[in-house]
């Protein structure tokens, strides 16, 4: 067994730390950035304006204000990720908080300038542009898309105002969240002795072997939770009463009508996708009941969930994590296994759990074709699936790294496509890798996965559609928000759950309802899956065609929309045919998962 530490990332090489001169000098250079291209706007009027002629003075103008703000933002990136790799990881680190909130302060300019350029080409003649300019046809999409915010965006001292706001509002709460639920510290009894664990190190006991201690680290978890919950509900309500003001303001119907638009897809597509999901709960609550009988339980408990099952089952230390995403990564191209190495051999990967980080795993750009990976790592199938997933996202910035900040900027329904196509390659080596028991672990934990992206992620969806309905009255107590979990979770997981143990405090678990610039952060990872297994399934099908135009493809998912894309594969993605093609693959998993239990 492997007994080395598992590894902090490193940011050495773009600061060598964070009392550094060189940050403060890389500090002062993107706040004379963004001033700059401030004092920019300012001298060509950029803003709402009566239509404005295309002729070559505008041509000009035009891609000036392009050139500044793509390095502007591309500067400013590389300066947040630098410092929220900090605050991820010690949400105590005084010194970091300090300066994510001194960033934050020059980030409202660029939110303001980012309304003012919106606002401005809600001005132009975008069709003649695209004609006559060569940047504004690099830039159509995006361009397009600014024209239909034009038309969503408040007068201009509203919009300046509603961005000032939301430093000390919206995006103050979610910090809040983040900050309160990576310092929870969770009281248990185990192995005889009372200790006292970080929220993410007692949330991955939900993964231990023994039922006891899963138990026991559920109702210790509940306890925690349930002991925050007021701040936690306050954030909640806060966040979601200031997305339903600013959707109505804004001329949206509602709050998932403006989110279908930055994701990129329509409300046919995902009527489509989500009747397709619901066809096939059945076939998932029998998953859970066949996982029960492996485990000998009558019924699932909601802490049995993620319960490993067999004692054959493989330990995926980190090292051998690693070694297997390597080789098999190398099966698709050697840029992909390159991509990897790096990561690896770079310390761009944060895997050690520990007080004062945050939970989950996330994969954050930094700078062209360099990321940074946070997972807390357990030695399972799991674990190192989930490495191979973020590692996808890796891989995807890789690929975007030659487009502009604006070019690159991906809808959360397309940027899962490049990670589950690499989480699929790595389950599909070690299922074929795999016999008896490890085999049906491998089974469980890809179905598991499956599980929470389809089933658990719309009983997401209808609690956040309930939410935001509700919030429009009032603000909902915590026993409100929690009855309506309950209930989401219940409408879902039906009888393949134990209906009286499950998870009341998930609203205060998941980060991303804390946002109150994405909502809906939940039915785009369904799409992400199904759309990745579906292009998998034409890899497979033909490997050399597929190969061809997948780069492509992820190197463009910030400049077409979803259908667009899928339709370069052959893909309808607004009738329920695809998804449920999709689905299929997974109730095939599900057949055989029942047959090795038996």
């Amino acid at each position: 067994m492997n007994n080395h530490p598992l590894p902090h990332w490193d940011l050495s090489a773009i600061y060598p730390a964070l009392d550094s001169p060189e940050f403060e000098d890389g500090f002062a250079r993107v706040t004379a950035q963004i001033n700059a291209l401030a004092e920019l706007f300012d001298r060509h009027k950029i803003g709402r304006r009566a239509k404005i002629a295309t002729n070559a003075r505008t041509i000009k103008t035009f891609e000036t204000i392009m050139t500044h703000y793509n390095a502007a933002l591309e500067e400013e990136i590389t300066l947040f990720s630098y410092i929220m790799s900090f605050v991820t990881t010690n949400s105590r680190n005084a010194a970091a908080q300090a300066k994510l909130s001194r960033l934050q302060q020059h980030n409202i300019i660029i939110s303001k300038l980012g309304t003012r350029f919106v606002a401005w080409i809600g001005s132009l003649d975008v069709d003649a542009l695209i004609a006559h300019s060569e940047v504004a046809r690099a830039h159509e999409y995006a361009l397009r898309r600014a024209r239909i915010d034009a038309t969503h965006q408040m007068s201009p001292p509203e919009e300046e105002l509603a961005a000032e706001l939301s430093v000390i509002g919206g995006t103050a709460w979610g910090r809040l969240h983040g900050n309160v639920s990576s310092q929870i510290m969770v009281e248990i009894e185990l192995e005889g002795e009372q200790k006292r664990l970080p929220m993410s190190a007692a949330r991955n006991l939900a993964y231990d072997a023994n039922r006891t201690v899963r138990q026991r680290a559920y109702s210790a978890e509940l306890d925690a939770w349930d002991a925050n919950a007021v701040s936690l509900a306050a954030a909640l309500n806060s966040i979601k009463g200031q997305v339903n003001t600013l959707t109505k303001r804004r001329g949206w119907d509602t709050p998932l009508a403006s989110a279908l638009h930055d994701s990129a897809i329509d409300r046919e597509t995902l009527d489509a996708m989500m009747t397709a999901a619901r066809d096939t709960y059945p076939a998932f609550r029998r998953y859970l009941r066949a996982k029960a009988r492996a485990l000998s339980l009558p019924r699932l408990a909601w802490y049995d969930i993620f319960a490993p099952l067999g004692e054959g089952s493989r330990v995926w230390e980190y090292d051998v994590a690693r070694d297997f995403i390597l080789t098999h990564f190398g099966t698709y191209s050697t840029g992909m296994q390159e991509l990897a190495r790096r990561a690896f051999d770079e310390h761009w990967i944060d895997a050690e759990p520990r007080s004062g980080k945050r939970d989950g795993a996330f994969c954050m750009w930094v700078r062209r074709g360099e990321s940074r990976i946070l997972s807390n790592y357990k030695p399972a199938y799991g674990g190192m699936s989930t490495l191979a997933h973020e590692l996808g996202h890796a891989y995807h910035n890789l690929v975007k790294a030659d487009r502009t900040c604006l070019q690159r900027d991906t809808p959360m329904t397309l940027a899962e496509t490049a990670s589950i196509f690499c989480e699929t390659i790595v389950r599909e080596a070690a299922l074929r890798e795999a016999t008896g028991a490890e085999r049906l672990a491998i089974l469980e934990a890809s179905l598991e996965s499956s599980c929470q992206v389809v089933v658990d992620i719309a009983s997401r969806f209808i609690f956040e559609t309930r939410v935001f309905d509700g919030r429009q009255e009032r603000e909902l107590s915590v026993q409100e928000l929690g009855a309506i979990m309950l209930d989401a979770q219940k409408e879902t997981y039906g009888d393949g759950l134990d209906m009286e143990i499950l998870h009341p405090f998930m609203w205060a678990v998941k980060p991303h309802y804390y946002s109150a610039e994405r909502s809906f952060y939940n039915f785009p990872y369904m799409f992400g899956l199904l759309f990745g297994l579906g292009l998998y399934a034409r890899y497979q099908a033909d490997p050399h065609d597929f190969k061809r135009g997948y780069d492509e493809l992820l190197s463009l998912t910030g400049m077409a929309d979803a259908a667009t894309l899928a339709a370069r594969f052959g893909i309808e993605i607004r009738t329920p045919d695809f998804w449920r093609a999709s689905l299929g693959v997974i109730e095939q998993d599900i057949e055989r998962f029942e047959q090795e239990v038996k």
